[in-house]
């Protein structure tokens, strides 16, 4: 039974949480060689290679015979909250869009930091439009760049019909209002 979804968990020193669980890595296989996943891991007891330690199954084909694999990603982002209140206030601010014209500080932004050509043909102007960039720097919606917000926005939720890789609606929203909890971050600190 294929599992049709898609479990990331972004956190702050994915290493520190997984130390308190139990688990077993993901793998991949390319040209007949595994190796470990990057991030993703089995909380179910998929076989494993003794030494090794991850999983004998690549995570692909482990998802088509119904093994639930969860992605644990580490997010700098988080690493300069406070506490849930600090959090709840850096999400609740609304961020300064006329920063997103400025080159030195979407370098600085995680996801789209390295895509300020992308961004400065569409300085978003709400989470909605940041999250449709988030989309656009993906393969699979890379032909929407140039195109107005109006074309975009019919197109870029479709997943697309050459299995080219593009982020998920749910994806994209997430990162975006990380991105912005960052750029408030970045605010917080030149104002001290």
């Amino acid at each position: 039974m294929k599992i049709d979804f898609d479990v990331d968990i972004d956190m702050a020193n994915r290493d520190d949480f997984l130390k308190l669980v139990n688990v077993i890595p993901a793998s991949i296989e390319k040209d007949g060689k595994f190796s470990k996943h990057n991030t993703g891991v089995y909380f179910q007891n998929i076989s494993k290679f003794p030494l090794e330690g991850y999983s004998t199954i690549d995570h692909k084909q482990a998802e088509q015979e119904g093994w639930f694999k969860v992605d644990f990603l580490n997010n700098h982002v988080y690493k300069d909250i406070i506490d849930e209140q600090h959090l709840d206030k850096l999400v609740n601010t609304e961020p300064m869009w006329d920063l997103f014209e400025h080159e030195e500080i979407v370098n600085q932004l995680f996801h789209i930091g390295n895509h300020f050509d992308i961004v400065k043909q569409h300085p978003p102007k709400s989470i909605d439009q940041l999250a449709m960039i988030l989309a656009m720097i993906r393969p699979g919606k890379r032909h929407l760049v140039g195109k107005a917000w109006k074309d975009i926005e019919l197109d870029v939720w479709v997943k697309p019909n050459d299995n080219s890789y593009f982020f998920k609606k749910s994806h994209s929203y997430g990162y975006a209002l990380a991105i912005i909890v960052q750029l408030n971050l970045l605010v917080e600190s030149f104002n001290r």
